[in-house]
């Protein structure tokens, strides 16, 4: 989403510690994670030991840990830090700007030319995606270099990996350029606990200042459907262009055969060049209309076919022979002036008809991979997968890769499903509801690596209502949250699976802010599960919660449930609820009902306050807790009377850590425990409950 920058006069609760910025090009490589862990599954003598059990996580962990919880598409995950390997395993690391912290489970396998990392099948399967990392170009830009693939030592096939979609760098809305000067130099910045602008002397800002969003990953379809045992080697051939490879995670699976629809608008029939010489999006326009004339629905075959704008749909129904199959690929291309709403590009990308203008309904899309071509944050550009608004309509099965947004929507709309499809590798949002959208489910969707919120409710301007985002797995947004609610009414996030968000954001977020309509009604949050989540926020220079509320605009003070939620391994505080320094006399968070909580492991506390306000806890049960259970700062006024922030207790709260009980008696309801910024202690690894 458009985001605005956080610039607290003073950090939450007084001044930022200071931290020196890198000064060598070393340091940057120590930053990134290339100093590394000892080889796994290597024999002393660097032979291959026995092939190992095959490890299958979901979210980097055990499956019976997020049982009925996250996407369920048939993708088997294995992490690489748990193959064989005679490569180098990072060490794991939750430090924003390093390859470690944007790995899945905060670790992967680094292989120089030569190397490899081989995986077991724990299924059978005739498709693989590889989510990997190489180097950018010195100057920027990226560069590509092959990746070996072999399937029980057989003939190896060749993945180009590139990093032309990777490695941003500097203040959001970030560039390509590693050599940039400060893109805001009116902005705080915590490396030097300053305004650089106003400073003198200038403090020095190493370059690359903040690289970023190092991941991608490419899709492989096997020749056939090997069975579970299979071993997956992954080589870096003698000679690479990439001095280094890192491989996060094999993605494997089962694909069925291209979908065949004969009674269609074949979009072959009417010029579409199948083999992307040149551009079709003629061609679709002309399948469209003609589609819509004779009640049909457009087919497109397999194929990659070129299509450099968008595509306006509007009750019509748009299948492909499935996203591994047909793949509609385009450039990001300048326009020749600006369009009436900001843009200086387009790019592929299906929309429906302005909200302004009626929007689009009857709309249905399913089976076909969008693949884009955004290297750069321009958030007036509307060169996302689909968007406009599109009401009664269903987006299915879509592979949606390297757009700026997923799929972002303007409201008023209503009834839109969007399900089944994986959104990943993109500059910004997975998916945002913007205004207005009602009666709509985000269900059943693999979301990762986005560069702001994976999941985003933001109701500016309209009200979102009446929506739901569920069993949806987020995983490492490099910016932001993996679910985020802005304002709105009667909305549920429910039974999702978000790990491993890397800066500036978490795994749930509550927020009246950007400008947000108030929250009203109720707004559910059930039966989610979170993992390693709790980021650093750098402005303010404190770590938030795995969930955290933030009032900013305005109260928050709606009836909020927040139910049979698993908060595990938080890097700082499972529950965070807080105002912004400028505000934090004049706003409050009320109403928030927490209930059957399951909290294993902190590196803080369980619930940290930093407003005014007041919380229920019932059958919050917690261990593993790294600091003392509550972190009420309130207001940070301090008054004789207690924190301006009130806890109650209902009853069943259990567990803690070495400090004692997390919810002790003498802390209620609003005893001062303020402690800033407290040290983290690293928890045990989520475990059975």
């Amino acid at each position: 989403m458009t985001r605005t920058h956080l610039r607290p006069a003073l950090p939450l609760g007084g001044r930022a510690r200071t931290r020196s910025p890198l000064t060598s090009l070393t340091a940057l490589t120590v930053a990134l994670g290339l100093v590394v862990g000892t080889a796994a599954g290597a024999s002393a003598h660097g032979r291959d030991p026995r092939p190992p059990s095959p490890v299958a996580t979901r979210a980097a962990l055990a499956p019976d840990l997020v049982a009925g919880r996250g996407a369920d598409l048939g993708i088997v995950e294995q992490e690489a830090e748990s193959a064989v390997t005679d490569g180098a395993v990072l060490t794991p690391d939750r430090t924003a700007y390093t390859l470690a912290s944007e790995a899945s489970g905060r670790s992967g396998v680094r292989l120089i030319p030569g190397q490899y990392v081989e995986f077991t099948l724990p299924k059978a399967a005739n498709a693989l995606t590889v989510r990997y990392s190489i180097p950018d170009a010195p100057g920027g830009g990226g560069i590509t270099a092959p990746l070996a693939v072999s399937v029980d030592r057989g003939p190896n096939r060749t993945m180009t990996l590139t990093s032309q979609y990777s490695w941003l760098y500097n203040q959001y809305p970030f560039t390509n350029d590693p050599d940039a000067d400060l893109l805001h130099p009116d902005w705080w910045i915590t490396e030097c606990a300053c305004v650089p602008a106003a400073t003198t002397p200038a403090p020095e800002i190493t370059k690359p200042f903040r690289p970023t969003h190092f991941y991608d990953e490419q899709r492989l379809l096997l020749t056939r459907t090997y069975p579970a045992g299979s071993t997956v080697r992954l080589t870096v051939p003698a000679g690479s262009q990439a001095a280094w490879t890192v491989i996060d995670l094999l993605d494997s699976q089962v694909v069925a055969p291209p979908k065949l629809t004969l009674r269609a608008a074949n979009v072959l029939a009417f010029g579409a060049d199948p083999f992307g010489r040149r551009d079709s999006a003629a061609a679709f326009d002309k399948a469209i209309a003609f589609a819509k004339k004779a009640r049909l629905p457009v087919y497109v075959p397999p194929g990659t076919f070129q299509v450099n704008r968008h595509i306006m749909v509007d009750d019509v129904t748009i299948q492909g022979a499935g996203s591994w199959y047909t793949i509609v690929k385009g450039r990001e291309t300048a326009l020749a002036t600006p369009a009436p709403d900001g843009s200086v590009h387009t790019g592929v990308g299906f929309y429906g008809k302005d909200a302004a203008d009626g929007g689009s309904r009857n709309v249905h899309l399913s089976g076909f991979t969008i693949e884009g071509d955004v290297r750069e944050r321009i958030d007036t550009d509307q060169v996302n997968g689909v968007g406009g608004a599109m009401s009664d309509s269903t987006i299915d099965g879509l592979y949606i890769h390297r757009t700026k947004v997923g799929l972002w929507f303007d409201g008023p709309m209503d009834n839109l499903r969007v399900t089944n499809n994986v959104i990943t590798d993109q500059i910004a949002d997975g998916l945002n509801f913007h205004g207005g959208v009602t009666g709509s489910v985000v269900s059943n969707n693999l979301v990762r690596n986005t560069g702001d919120d994976g999941l985003a409710m933001w109701s500016e301007k309209l009200a979102n209502a009446n929506n739901t985002f569920d069993r949806n797995t987020i995983q490492s947004p490099t910016l932001a949250n993996g679910i985020a609610v802005y304002g709105g009414t009667d909305n549920t996030v429910s039974r999702n699976l978000v790990a491993d968000p890397v800066r500036e954001g978490s795994a749930l977020h509550v927020g009246s802010r950007f400008g947000a309509e108030p929250f009203t009604g109720s707004l559910r949050i059930t039966d989610n599960t979170t993992v390693r989540s709790g980021t650093y926020e750098l402005n303010w220079n404190i770590g938030l919660g795995a969930i955290w509320f933030y009032a900013l605009d305005r109260d928050i003070d709606a009836d909020v449930q927040v139910v049979g939620n698993h908060f595990l391994d938080s890097t700082y505080n499972a529950i965070m609820l807080v105002s912004d320094w400028p505000v934090k006399d004049q706003v409050a968070i009320r109403g928030v009902h927490f209930k059957d909580t399951r909290i294993d492991g902190t590196g803080t506390s369980v619930l940290s306050a930093r407003v005014a306000g007041s919380a229920t806890f019932e059958n919050v049960d917690a261990r593993n807790v790294g600091a003392v259970g509550i972190n009420n700062c309130g207001s940070f006024n301090f008054p004789a009377t207690g924190s301006e922030f009130t806890v109650t207790d209902l009853g069943g709260n259990d567990g803690g850590g070495s400090t004692g009980p997390w919810l002790a008696p003498w802390e209620l309801p609003n005893t001062i425990t303020c402690d800033d910024r407290p040290p983290v202690v690293a928890p045990p690894a989520p475990s059975t409950w």
